[in-house]
């Protein structure tokens, strides 16, 4: 899919490509490809001159290629966006060329993106350029403004982590978890975890970018102190997931041990029920051995008076165990 958006009346425009000759008759400020085809490729080689390799998303390329300046003037940029998807949050690999001076299209810049697939954080700028005007001025700021878009999105991700977490503690904390419950519990804080950790890998990169972006002295005096905000935004955020991973640890601690609580009750009956059998254990042992014949040719009441005997002496250390409240 190839989208292009332009500025008219500082209002950002989404249009869908689907021949060059439409290509042709815009002046945009953002070419956005998703899943591009090969024909989609075409046109843009064609067009602006800009050749997309197969790889340019791919995961495994060296971290130190990820941010760099063709002699050119044309800043590649490569960030992970997140999906907080609840049933499976991931990154998205995402490739940016920003030309920051393209003659032919008279422009003042124009930012390429290429991902694999739609980003939340992509239609969180789109809403927000089309409803607020002046918001986005150039290309540049439309990649300030992805990034910020980014750490917001995080910001609202740790919010539902904070959710969960609570709905988790109270689920603990209320006493007498019962093993189904702890297994849903550790679900439910196996899954955040994972989520924290990948909103911490996303705001790790989003500062990095935004770090090179100030480097390479790219963004005028407005936009760099922009990118210092988003930075500082950022930092408060490692603080929130820090606190977040004690939180799941005390959790997971609390949950682990209501099951060991759980388990060393099922202990305790059977340590329980193994003393409380061991007098009537010891009468049936002393009463078979004293006997040269079978009990009954030699004793008729040999039996029965065995049988009430062994139920008492079980019921004695019965009845002590309850009152010491071994038995609760």
């Amino acid at each position: 899919m190839l989208n292009i958006f332009t500025l008219a009346n500082g209002r950002l425009v989404q249009e869908e490509i689907e021949s060059l000759e439409e290509l042709s008759r815009f002046q945009p400020i953002w070419v956005d490809l998703e899943s591009p085809s090969p024909d989609e490729k075409r046109w843009v080689k064609q067009y602006y001159g800009l050749s997309i390799p197969e790889d340019v998303t791919d995961e495994d390329i060296e971290e130190s290629a990820r941010f760099y300046e063709e002699d050119n003037g044309d800043l590649h940029v490569r960030s992970d966006f997140l999906i907080a998807d609840a049933d499976e949050p991931r990154s998205v690999r995402v490739a940016f060329i920003l030309n920051q001076h393209n003659a032919e299209l008279k422009s003042r810049g124009v930012l390429f993106s290429i991902h694999d697939e739609d980003v939340p954080v992509f239609r969180l700028l789109r809403m927000r350029a089309r409803r607020a005007p002046g918001l986005i001025e150039d290309a540049k700021e439309v990649l300030l403004k992805l990034f910020d878009a980014d750490a917001e999105y995080s910001a609202d991700t740790l919010e539902g982590i904070y959710d969960e977490l609570e709905a988790a503690g109270n689920l603990v904390l209320k006493g007498n978890v019962s093993d189904e419950i702890a297994g849903e519990v550790l679900g439910l804080i196996a899954r955040q975890e994972d989520l924290n950790g990948r909103i911490r890998r996303n705001v790790m990169d989003t500062r990095r970018a935004v770090s090179f972006m100030m480097r390479s002295r790219m963004l005028n005096a407005d936009q760099f102190e922009e990118a210092r905000q988003i930075l500082r935004d950022i930092e408060s955020l490692d603080s929130h997931t820090a606190f977040l991973f004690d939180k799941i640890n005390f959790l997971m601690d609390a949950t682990v041990g209501f099951i060991n609580i759980n388990q060393n009750k099922i202990i305790k009956i059977f340590s329980v029920a193994s003393v409380a059998l061991l007098p009537p254990t010891l009468i049936a042992s002393i009463y078979g051995m004293n006997f040269k014949y079978m009990p009954e040719l030699e004793w008729g009441l040999g039996y029965p008076y065995v049988l009430l005997l062994m139920v008492a002496s079980a019921v004695g250390p019965m009845l002590y165990f309850r009152k010491r409240g071994w038995l609760k």
